[in-house]
């Protein structure tokens, strides 16, 4: 077979470690073809891109993660014909999403939609966390929609994968980057305050990345508008949070103070976080509702049962009767004459028979046989 024809399509966007073009593959023998993320960094940024296809492959298969479609690097030339090392991603059609949330009025979305892309997220955790990594950088940037792939009516019309794992750590690691004049794992406005105290990753870093997340698919305002870098360090130094509008659902807020909870335990896991009652769970309502639907079935066929033996202790009507009910019924009366109600009387007389009774009464009982 010849290697896959490549075509550049667009430039995607750019991050820290390098750029994303939409390159189309096509199979020269069939004409079949699909479309790829294709990552490119330069020899600079290569350990990080190596470390991030490492990751990904043993993440490889999880739901709610980006899906890498080598398992190597390739290399390849840049526009202006440098070197660079190349990785391949699956092209979420609906981009990011930071993209996707200006496509709503001030870019708030509508809350069954925050609710199923924070399960998402969540679920994606719970993989990250299981492989024992922390993502260090959840962000608007770093989250790829999807059309949805569930065949279920109720279902939401988006997925949503966690995707950028060039910033991410094992559990109890410090980056190498981590300064006290910079003292930030990730993104700045997304990180908590054990960041600033002393850069080491762990789980529940993330899940203060994702109350930051849930408040602004809610108020379409990312964390921190209008603070300074530095006054930011200094807030969270003091106990400080991202504000909670107070017009949020109740459920919502409760889920967003639980994530900014000041000690890192307070937060929780990821797992338990899919438990927590602003969340819906489709397994959970599915059995409420087969359960409401088997609990309606076996009334309705306890009722019909009940009509079904009623039903059977009426006699059942002949067929002769059916049709004599069918037609007008006659008013008829037929009175016997004196000869046959002499006959009547005498016969009964000739048939009489004396049945004694009891001393006592002093009478006999006729019977007519």
């Amino acid at each position: 077979m010849q290697q896959s024809n490549e075509e550049y399509v667009k430039f995607l966007g750019e991050g820290a470690y390098g750029y994303v073009n939409l390159v189309r593959y096509t199979n020269p023998d069939d004409g079949s073809s699909f479309l790829s993320a294709v990552k490119n960094s330069y020899d600079a940024d290569y350990d990080s891109l190596r470390r991030e296809l490492e990751i990904l492959l043993k993440l490889r298969g999880c739901p709610r993660i980006i899906t890498c479609l080598g398992d190597s690097l390739q290399q390849g030339l840049s526009n202006h014909g440098n070197k660079v090392h190349r990785l391949q991603l699956e092209y979420a059609s609906e981009g990011s999403l930071n993209a996707f949330l200006d496509r709503y009025p001030d870019r708030k979305l509508p809350e069954p939609l925050i609710k199923d892309f924070t399960r998402m997220i969540l679920e994606g955790l719970v993989s990250i966390h299981g492989h024992g990594y922390v993502h260090c950088d959840l962000k608007p940037d770093n989250l790829l929609v999807f059309p949805s792939s569930s065949l279920r009516q109720d279902s939401t019309s988006y997925e949503i994968k966690i995707s950028d794992f060039g910033n991410s750590l094992e559990v109890g690691e410090v980056p190498l980057f981590w300064e006290t004049d910079y003292p930030w794992v990730g993104t700045p406005i997304y990180m908590p305050p054990e960041s600033v105290r002393d850069g080491v990753a762990n789980k529940s870093l993330d899940l203060w990345s994702l109350g930051c997340l849930v408040r602004e698919m809610y108020t379409g305002v990312f964390p921190w508008q209008g603070i300074e870098l530095d006054d930011i360090a200094t807030l969270l130094i003091c106990g400080e949070a991202p504000y909670i509008p107070e017009c949020l659902p109740s459920d919502a807020k409760a889920f967003i103070e639980t994530c900014f909870s000041s000690d890192p335990e307070d937060r929780g896991s990821a797992y338990e976080l899919l438990s927590h009652q602003f969340l819906p769970r489709p397994e959970v309502e599915e059995e409420v509702k087969n359960t409401v639907d088997k609990t309606r079935s076996s009334f309705l066929l306890k009722l019909l049962k009940l009509r079904v033996r009623r039903t059977s202790f009426k006699k059942k009507p002949t067929k002769d009767a059916l049709a004599v009910a069918d037609k007008k019924p006659l008013k008829l009366r037929f009175f016997p004459t004196k000869a046959q109600q002499f006959k009547r009387t005498l016969n009964r007389v000739l048939r009489l028979k004396t049945m004694p009774l009891k001393q006592s009464t002093g009478y006999n009982l006729v019977s007519v046989h």
